[in-house]
């Protein structure tokens, strides 16, 4: 006599939840792992440039940077990042990036040179960035984008990091 008492209907029903939720469970990770890419921001042909550390602080007040208080205005900061850093203002935000043109191998002609809320690499090319976006200007083929770095306000002082 097979009958089904509500203990042995409970334990079954048990059993047969807890292995259908253990194979929900293997199917969703199991997609989660087959979903993944590398879908990573790393472009292999953006390696031009070394991570070099940068902590910048700016005096708004000091004369060398007096420019910044006004919209539409860059100023180069030498010594720091790959081939200095420039610095623009839109005269409500401040964006910091690497003066090195990220298109090529760092050299002397590499260096980007200013012009309001632009910059242009001077090795024959003239690859041209703004300096609010990071993106080339009127070039789509260029794969990389300027290396942007971290700015803090904080009164009249800029702290730039990376």
């Amino acid at each position: 006599m097979n009958t089904l008492t509500p203990f042995t209907f409970c334990c079954k029903l048990q059993i047969n939840f807890s292995k259908a939720m253990k194979s929900t469970f293997i199917l969703i990770f199991c997609f989660i792992i087959v979903s993944c890419n590398d879908n990573s921001i790393d472009n292999p042909n953006c390696r031009f440039l070394l991570d070099i550390g940068v902590n910048e602080v700016v005096n708004l007040n000091l004369p060398q940077y007096s420019q910044l208080q006004f919209a539409g205005n860059a100023v180069y900061i030498q010594n720091a990042g790959n081939a200095g850093i420039i610095v623009a203002s839109t005269g409500v935000d401040f964006y910091a990036w690497d003066a090195a043109d990220p298109n090529h191998v760092i050299s002397t002609c590499s260096v980007l040179t200013v012009s309001g809320l632009e910059a242009t690499c001077g090795c024959g090319d003239d690859n041209t960035y703004s300096l609010v976006t990071g993106q080339a200007i009127n070039d789509g083929s260029l794969q990389c984008t300027l290396r942007n770095y971290r700015v803090e306000k904080s009164g009249n002082t800029l702290l730039i990091s990376n």
